[in-house]
């Protein structure tokens, strides 16, 4: 029989266990309600400074821009004209492409597939960032985005969204002994059942608890069957694909994030009969193929930057900007990871005469390294170590967590995902510590009233570098490719010896010390050197050829600096204002650095 009241009821009454928790129904009916009520509390176990001063302004402003571009792909949905079936095996002739591509768009600024509403996918990842973090103040400080439950928050910058659909499903290379594809820092959307790592990623963050937070996946198939778009949806995968019974209950749980004690671990706490399970999982595929569609597009990765001219013979670099494109793939060694379709010219007076191998270089091997990134004490994650008012704790181990990227993943380890491939495990160790080479497509884009990325004499957007958001401008992350090495100090963030300057002359201990990538750290780059790979980074900005999607709806102020009164108002020092101490590090957490096959060598 089909439960008829509300997530406790069918937890307690059904399950039989109402002696250990409630003395009946009635009461487990009213517990529910209580739950309810403090959905909304806000959590904030943070220390004074932690969260920026302007974290729900910040948080509004997003959403209203969130909306309004919801809002353009209704109307365009609209005008659609409908797409023909045609052919064996039927297919959505003339309009079909636009129609997937469109419905992807409409559920990624859905601000509905969350339990409060208010958290749709692009509330991390906007337009006129490159799909990126939108809120200059997280970037500067907390560096990850407050998900549906304020303020549980998740532990990595938001990685861009543009070019990610071209990775490929992630597969050990034997020959190599390296791994390739995936999506995430730590690759564990390996597209192991859509065979699309970019699909499987979408799957993410609708029930991650620091996210979108839904208890239950079908709870996305849910809120489908109301959505104003279902009649696009049900185009695209077929009328009766979202006809599913669900329990009369479904919409008490769906209002509930994960991870709350009233679910007791249970991450399919929706009653479905196995019929209609296998209906809202199809759903959920169909979710990640749509998002993929719209991510994979011409609206997010266009390939329409001055490089992407400069290859079709429509561009000319300016002279820092080609410097920089040598640098690149020479002296600055860029290329080895950041694949741009040239060759790799290390030696002295070498130049690659050739051809571009290929005009749509995606600027990324696929692969991952440790570049020996210290640990950000900034990052919120690691204050999270007391239960918020649904009994939700984040991170039980607090400082004594270790992000150790590809490596924990391997491990099915705390805060990654099941690896679904036993024979994957024993190379953790070989991995510790590494994180997905991104593309370098789009890493300066900014909204067209903040001009770059770098603080200086002119408005600014700040924005966070690497996957704990270490590295406020493009400046730093070179700086620290060219002379990690040369100024590695064994010191924590925040604590850089006097007559230094942290991320100028001092560069605290790499969070994860074992393999680290050797290929960068003591590059010989002059300063002048750095500043014009910059200028060819910024040459990567799509947008170029014809105009961005949607990069106009930023509503928010440009950051400003005075560099005559402020001392950190440079690329090199920007946010160096907003650093604090990093707090004496327990030992890693034996359950991250202990789990089998254990780290080697062991970590601190």
């Amino acid at each position: 029989m089909k439960p008829t009241t509300s997530i406790s009821t069918v937890t307690i009454c059904a399950a039989g266990i109402a002696a250990v928790l409630l003395s009946s129904c009635t009461s487990a009916i009213q517990r529910n309600k209580d739950e309810k009520k403090r959905v909304t509390s806000p959590y904030n176990p943070y220390p004074p400074g932690i969260l920026p001063g302007d974290l729900n302004s910040e948080v509004e402003r997003v959403l209203r821009e969130v909306d309004l571009v919801e809002n353009r792909a209704l109307a365009r949905w609209h005008a659609l004209a409908l797409p023909i079936v045609r052919g064996q095996p039927p297919t959505l002739q003339n309009t079909g492409t636009e129609a997937i591509e469109t419905l992807g768009e409409l559920m990624n600024f859905d601000r509905n597939m969350s339990p409060n509403r208010n958290q749709a996918c692009m509330s991390c990842h906007m337009p006129y960032a490159g799909f990126g973090g939108p809120i200059p103040s997280v970037n500067l400080t907390i560096i990850a985005y407050p998900g549906t439950a304020h303020f549980r928050v998740g532990k990595r910058t938001p990685q861009r969204h543009a070019y990610a659909p071209f990775f490929p499903v992630l597969q050990y290379n034997q020959t190599q002994g390296l791994f390739f594809g995936g999506n995430f820092y730590d690759s564990r959307a390996t597209g192991v059942l859509l065979r699309n790592p970019d699909a499987e990623q979408a799957q993410g963050p609708p029930v991650d608890t620091q996210e979108m937070g839904f208890p239950d996946t079908a709870c996305v198939a849910f809120r489908l069957t109301t959505a104003a778009y279902r009649p696009l949806f049900e185009l695209v995968w077929g009328a009766g694909s979202l006809d599913i019974k669900f329990p009369r209950n479904t919409e008490a749980i769906c209002d509930i994030p994960g991870g709350a004690s009233t679910f007791r671990g249970n991450t399919m706490p929706i009653d479905l009969t196995p019929e209609d399970r296998t209906k809202a999982n199809d759903a959920y595929g169909h979710w990640g193929q749509s998002i993929d569609s719209y991510e994979q597009s011409v609206q997010v990765s266009p390939f329409s930057s001055k490089f992407d001219a400069f290859l079709a013979g429509n561009y000319n670099l300016t002279a820092d900007e080609m410097a920089g494109f040598e640098l690149f793939n020479g002296k600055g060694n860029c290329n080895s990871c950041h694949l741009d379709g040239r060759g790799t010219t290390l030696r002295p007076k070498q130049h690659d005469t050739g051809s571009a191998a290929t005009v749509n270089p995606l600027f990324t091997c696929f692969g991952s390294a440790n570049e020996g990134v210290p640990l950000n004490p900034r990052n919120a994650f690691y204050y999270e170590t007391t239960p918020d008012s649904l009994g939700f704790v984040g991170n039980p181990y607090g400082f004594g967590y270790r992000d150790l990227g590809l490596g924990t993943f391997l491990r099915s380890g705390f805060g990654s995902g099941p690896n679904p491939n036993s024979n994957w495990t024993q190379f953790a160790p070989s991995v510790d510590g590494q994180m997905q080479v991104s593309s370098a497509r789009d890493v300066a884009m900014t909204p067209p009233q903040c001009p770059t990325t770098e603080a200086g004499s002119r408005p600014y957007f700040q924005k966070g570098f690497f996957h704990n958001g270490y590295f406020k401008s493009l400046k730093q992350l070179v700086h620290f490719y060219n002379t990690r090495d040369k100024f590695a100090f064994p010191v924590t963030s925040g604590h850089c010896p006097p007559g230094t300057i942290e991320k100028v002359t001092c560069w605290p201990m790499p969070e994860v010390k074992n393999n680290i990538d050797m290929t960068s750290g003591n590059l010989g780059l002059s300063d002048k050197e750095e500043d014009q790979i910059v200028a060819f980074l910024e040459t990567l900005t799509d947008g170029f050829t014809r105009p961005y999607p949607n990069i106009d709806v930023f509503t928010g102020t440009c950051m400003t600096c005075n560099p005559v009164t402020d001392p950190n108002c440079s690329p090199s020092r920007q946010g160096n204002g907003s650093l604090i101490p990093t707090p004496p590090l327990p030992s890693c957490a034996s359950v991250i650095c202990s789990a089998p096959p254990a780290t080697s060598p062991p970590i601190p």
